[in-house]
């Protein structure tokens, strides 16, 4: 088995260092099925253990994991991306294209669609599957150009009056010259002030990965949630090593200093809600992990759609403000 950057291939499914054991035992169980059906002896009973080991065995995988390996699954290959939750959750979506300044960025989907019957805006990032749609994606990584369009379509959202879904899944803003020529640090400030003051109502989501301002930039909102797995952090582990240890290996160590799980997040009140995901995570099962989120959203848009524009844009100044507030 081919093994790059401690993950290992296994048909379709891309195994995690600590997910082997639960792999083994996964063939194991296949094997009996297979010798069952292949010589009619009845393994029932053997494989009806094997399965309730199997399921224990992943509970307390995915109870115990550390900073890092949450990281890991996060950044799953088949964790599933805006694209598949615009297929499995959303209706008649609509997607609107470009700036009006620059270009389109494919690295941000912005459009209109229906969400469990419900008319709204949806704005994501989009990091690509195949090697040809990440480089066009540029790896979730938006440019000012995709910050841009994600503002102009929460503008119509306001127009329209209709509520603002946002599902955020970036390593972060692109650094590259090119950006920073066309203020990337502007469009994404801009992005901050402006839905501070949305005359809309808004829903955050971290689907997989929240990195620093790239995920801020259509991350400010009047209810933010994330899904169990996923994390949320002003820096990559990686980046925070390099600058800390000078080591950039020295990721998982940095991982733990961060706090970038849903665990500590929702305990240091920076998020509001953490949606559960299937057991073993979401790779594990995209469609029930859909009905989830869906759920959630549909939840909580029900929640804060009757509440006055003007005190919910009270309440999210008030809970910007509370962020980095100490108290002993």
């Amino acid at each position: 088995m081919a093994e790059t950057n401690n993950l290992v291939a296994n048909g379709s499914m891309t195994v995690l260092d600590f997910e082997r054991p639960i792999q083994k035992l996964e063939a194991q169980i296949n094997e009996l099925v297979e010798q069952q059906s292949r010589k009619g002896v009845d393994y029932s009973d053997e494989i009806r253990q094997l399965r309730a080991n199997h399921i224990s065995l992943i509970k307390k995988s995915f109870s115990r994991l550390t900073a890092w390996e949450t990281v890991q699954v996060a950044r799953h290959p088949n964790r599933p991306q805006l694209k598949d939750y615009l297929d499995l959750m959303v209706k008649d979506f609509c997607e609107l294209h470009g700036d009006r300044q620059f270009g389109d960025d494919r690295a941000i989907t912005a459009g209109f669609g229906r969400i469990d019957g419900r008319k709204c805006v949806i704005v994501g990032h989009n990091k690509g599957r195949s090697t040809k749609e990440k480089i066009a994606c540029n790896f979730g990584c938006a440019h000012p150009e995709g910050y841009r369009k994600a503002l102009r379509v929460m503008r119509l959202a306001e127009k329209y009056r209709l509520p603002v879904v946002s599902l955020i899944d970036t390593p972060g803003a692109y650094p590259g010259i090119g950006a920073e020529e066309r203020g990337q640090s502007e469009a994404i400030a801009r992005n901050l002030f402006e839905m501070s003051t949305l005359k809309t109502p808004i829903i955050s989501i971290v689907i997989g990965e929240g990195g620093s301002g790239g995920a801020l930039a259509i991350g400010l909102c009047d209810v933010m949630m994330m899904f169990e797995y996923s994390i949320y952090s002003v820096i990559s582990p990686e980046g925070c090593a390099s600058i800390l240890y000078k080591d950039a290996s020295k990721a998982s160590i940095a991982a733990e200093s961060l706090k970038l799980t849903s665990k500590h997040l929702k305990k240091n009140k920076l998020i509001d809600k953490v949606i559960p995901e299937p057991l073993g995570g979401i790779h594990r099962d995209p469609d029930r992990a859909s009905r989830f989120l869906k759920r959630a959203i549909t939840k909580e848009l029900k929640s804060i759609l009757d509440v006055p524009i003007e005190n919910l844009i009270k309440d999210r100044h008030e809970k910007l403000r509370g962020f980095g507030r100490f108290s002993e």
